[in-house]
């Protein structure tokens, strides 16, 4: 199982950017998905998360300008990004807390899956 994340790139304040997440392998399910990131000299933070069946979460510094959604069928997470600021500039990545997986005819659970991380650099 692998998560590969892309879309990050430089923009301008103001600017918008959208960063998508594919989890490959022999899924059966995956629970929540989220994105984090992690700006140089700040710890690792949740930038919004959505679960299976479509609720989501944002941290409060986000509301408003950004949007997660998934698309099961693709297994894959989307994070659109509106009027960013030079703080929203960091490594983002995505993860998902627990996934189900096909071994042979069977499944497996899995926990705590991580991109690789996608670079957004905001320019004032």
């Amino acid at each position: 199982v692998q998560l590969q994340a892309s879309g990050g790139g430089l923009v301008q304040a103001g600017g918008s950017l959208r960063l998508s997440c594919e989890v490959f392998g022999r899924i059966f399910s995956v629970n929540v998905m989220g994105w984090y990131r992690q700006a140089p000299g700040k710890q690792r933070e949740l930038v919004a998360s959505v679960t299976s069946n479509g609720r989501t979460n944002y941290a409060d510094s986000v509301k408003g300008r950004f949007t997660i959604s998934r698309d099961n069928a693709k297994n894959t997470v989307y994070l659109q990004m509106n009027s960013l600021k030079s703080e929203d500039t960091a490594v983002y990545y995505c993860n998902v807390d627990q996934l189900q997986y096909y071994v042979g005819s069977y499944y497996r659970r899995g926990f705590d899956y991580w991109g690789q991380g996608t670079l957004v650099t905001v320019s004032s």
